[in-house]
């Protein structure tokens, strides 16, 4: 059973994760580059494709940890609901 308190936490920890997210997709698409690691992709080297799919995984990403933290903060039970 976990305490209130570790929920807050995480979730507030889940919550600062998404300007930091956010940040990347938009500097990928603005300057059509994203941060892979220690890496960056590039939208010409890799290919239109490839770039749109690591985009879009960042996007789902950060929508998934946006779910978290609602959930974690507003005490929603989405967790208990899915599994």
């Amino acid at each position: 059973m976990t305490f209130k308190g570790e929920n807050i936490l995480v979730g507030l920890v889940a919550l600062a994760l998404l300007p930091v997210i956010g940040w990347r997709i938009w500097r990928g698409l603005k300057e059509g580059q994203l941060p892979l690691y220690r890496t960056r992709i590039d939208r010409a080297e890799a290919g239109a494709a490839k770039f749109n799919f690591l985009l879009g995984l960042h996007v789902l990403v950060m929508l998934v940890i946006a779910v978290v933290a609602v959930d974690l903060l507003l005490g929603l039970g989405l967790k208990e609901r899915l599994l």
